[in-house]
């Protein structure tokens, strides 16, 4: 953890935890989004001041960057991590659908993916765009699994694992959608088990 001068007042500089207030911002972003999330809401749940603000992160939006890289490598690792944690490329894929559901509908903090439901507004192209790439990462990653699962003979052959990684990707965008819209945990896991279904046709041993 890294530690940052906050120069409120007078008198010896107060450190904070760049972590923590990195922390704090990033779930003001994901309820709030980029737009509405104004400075002095920022300041107030970082607990620190807008010029400490400045000073450590730049910009408001550097603070957003740094806030989905920290999304990204904690709560929303989970789709990265179920990927790679199984060694069938279907059981990836059937775990990253139920830990999606599991993820998304929080009881605790916001409900949903900060990447997945997009927050940038429309004035805010470059966020807007980078939030397209990180949803085309995901999809990607999605592909490449399957990919490399009908090398290694768990995947059929003629699946057109674009196709699929795509479906699979617009299920679990859905479910972050719903899941906004107050979907319960077991509304998105039936969801996520009707996906499982569908994707379990891609097995060889289906032919």
């Amino acid at each position: 953890m890294s530690s940052v001068e906050n120069r409120r007042g007078r008198g010896r500089p107060r450190a904070f935890d760049r972590d923590v207030v990195l922390e704090r911002a990033m779930q003001v972003f994901w309820a709030a989004g980029y737009e509405a999330a104004s400075i002095p809401m920022l300041t107030d749940a970082m607990g620190i001041s807008a010029q400490s603000l400045y000073a450590a992160f730049g910009s408001k939006e550097t603070l957003y960057r740094e806030a989905l890289e920290r999304y990204r490598a904690t709560i929303g690792g989970f789709g990265a991590r179920a990927l790679e944690g199984e060694a069938d490329a279907l059981a990836a894929v059937e775990r990253l659908l139920r830990e999606a559901a599991a993820s998304f509908a929080r009881t605790v903090g916001t409900p949903g993916c900060m990447i997945a439901t997009p927050s940038a507004g429309a004035t805010e192209k470059e966020l807007a765009e980078l939030g397209r790439t990180l949803r085309a990462e995901s999809i990607g990653r999605i592909e490449k699994r399957l990919a490399r699962g009908v090398a290694e003979g768990q995947v059929r052959a003629d699946a057109d694992c674009a196709a699929w990684s795509r479906h699979v990707g617009a299920v679990v965008q859905g479910m972050s959608v719903q899941a906004r819209d107050g979907a319960t945990a077991d509304d998105l896991l039936t969801t996520a088990e009707i996906a499982v279904q569908s994707v379990r046709a891609l097995s060889r041993q289906a032919l």
